[in-house]
């Protein structure tokens, strides 16, 4: 990371400096501070940063971004949020609770709570936040914390420092959430570049299960940094199905990190479908803490025009026995830039770990590009581990079959591309998700823009 600081960078952060307020639990406002004063001394990563060498976030610090204030969207009617989050996925017929923040702060003429089973709490964190709730708060601190403390990076540090909402998920033990929980964040900036920093805290009690979709969307044209960060704890046998949406504005900014510890017996499934702003990152970290621990980790990016979507992963496996599977497919079209970076890790101890990682990458265009490592680290014996990555464009072959039978060629690529990517919206188990990811990968593909 790099320890000078640059002009850039120290301009970009003197007007995003945390404000102190007395509602605050002591230990919040240490931590903004400790955090802040992280960030300031550590700056921002270049193309020094081994993990930051394919994104430059330059771009980013040369806007003059005003942090978000609540309030400052509440123009935004119901009618506007089904506008902007209904082509990720009707609201109303997933048919569990749904929370909603514009700019990172809590919508609540705009949100829905219902169906959750006795004990399950669903709700946003600036409440929490602002009271001093004994246990509770010790509870909420160690969550809160937990990424700045565990691994510190300029981006989720600066959420640590400057999050004053978001939502807190918690289940108890062997508790099952039928219906799906969506988190929806709307950016909403207006003409004045806003940065956001959404924030979503989920504990998952032994043996609970549930399914969690967060949709990250905003105006279209609108320019706007959405800085977000995820925690969640999967206590023993607890099972989680989370899904990422990502349709921010193509003049956006859209930098987010997955945090995810699993204990002993517990599943994770992670999607994510990324198709929107300028320069997009989303960071997955995943630690297998307990044996017998599984994740699978999907994703699926198609960066077109002049867009840049970098995903970077790391499992780690700490425990025995424990089974991880990644697969990712990236589409690129035009001057875009797709880039995936994995890592799994088999730490010492770590025997009978079953990994596998996949990666592969299409070319659409002359001028697309990507850039693809994946890489395993082992430093345990007893494992069974492989990886591969492919990067190419259309079997000629196919296309010159599909012509020959009466097919237009821009149609035989068309067939071929969305073959390609099915695999992945395939594996979206929830149908009405499946149907509006279906929907927006297929306008990406041809190139233009959703009809609200």
């Amino acid at each position: 990371m790099n320890t000078e600081p640059s002009t850039a960078s120290a301009a970009f952060l003197a007007r995003l400096e945390p404000r102190a307020d007395a509602r605050q639990p002591a230990w919040l406002w240490e931590l903004r501070r400790a955090a802040f004063q992280w960030v300031v001394e550590h700056g921002f990563p270049t193309a020094k940063d081994e993990a930051w060498k394919y994104t430059r976030v330059a771009p980013i610090l040369a806007i003059p971004f005003q942090p978000a204030e609540p309030g400052t969207s509440r123009r935004l009617s119901a009618a506007s949020v089904e506008r902007l989050a209904g082509v990720l996925c009707d609201l109303y017929d997933l048919g569990g609770p749904r929370l909603v923040f514009v700019n990172g702060y809590f919508a609540a003429e705009l949100s829905v709570l219902k169906q959750l089973p006795q004990g399950t709490r669903v709700s946003n964190l600036a409440a929490l936040l602002h009271a001093d709730s004994g246990a509770d708060n010790g509870a909420l601190e160690t969550l809160f914390a937990w990424s700045f403390r565990a691994q510190p990076q300029a981006f989720s540090t600066l959420n640590a420092a400057l999050a004053e909402d978001g939502a807190l998920v918690r289940i108890p033990a062997h508790t099952t959430v039928e219906a799906p929980i969506h988190l929806v964040f709307l950016s909403d900036a207006g003409a004045t570049p806003l940065v956001s920093h959404p924030r979503a805290l989920v504990r998952m009690g032994a043996g609970s299960r549930a399914t969690l979709v967060e949709s990250h969307v905003g105006s279209g044209g609108e320019l706007y940094l959405s800085n977000a960060v995820s925690e969640v704890v999967l206590e023993a046998g607890a099972v989680l199905e989370h899904y990422k949406v990502q349709n921010e504005s193509t003049t956006a900014f859209h930098v987010a990190l997955l945090r995810v510890r699993q204990a002993q017996g517990s599943r994770f499934t992670a999607h994510s479908s990324a198709l929107g702003a300028a320069l997009a990152r989303q960071e997955v970290r995943v630690v297998l803490e307990g044996p017998g621990a599984e994740v699978a980790l999907n994703g699926l990016y198609l960066p077109r025009g002049e867009q840049h979507l970098d995903n970077q992963t790391c499992i780690e496996h700490l425990a025995p026995r424990c089974t991880s599977r990644e697969l990712y497919k990236g589409v690129v079209d035009g001057r875009g830039h797709g880039v995936f970076d994995g890592r799994i890790i088999v730490r010492p101890g770590a025997m009978k770990t079953d990994a596998c990682q996949t990666i592969k990458t299409l070319l659409l265009s002359e001028s697309a590009q990507a850039n693809t490592q994946p890489r395993l680290e082992i430093f345990a014996d007893d494992v069974k581990c492989a990886h591969g990555a492919a990067v190419g464009q259309l079997d000629e072959q196919a296309i010159f079959y599909l012509r020959s039978r009466g097919i237009p060629q821009a149609a035989a690529r068309s067939l071929l591309t969305y073959a390609f990517v099915s695999e992945m919206l395939e594996l979206i188990r929830l149908a009405p998700l499946r149907t509006q990811v279906e929907r927006l990968v297929v306008t990406q593909l041809r190139g233009v823009e959703v009809a609200a």
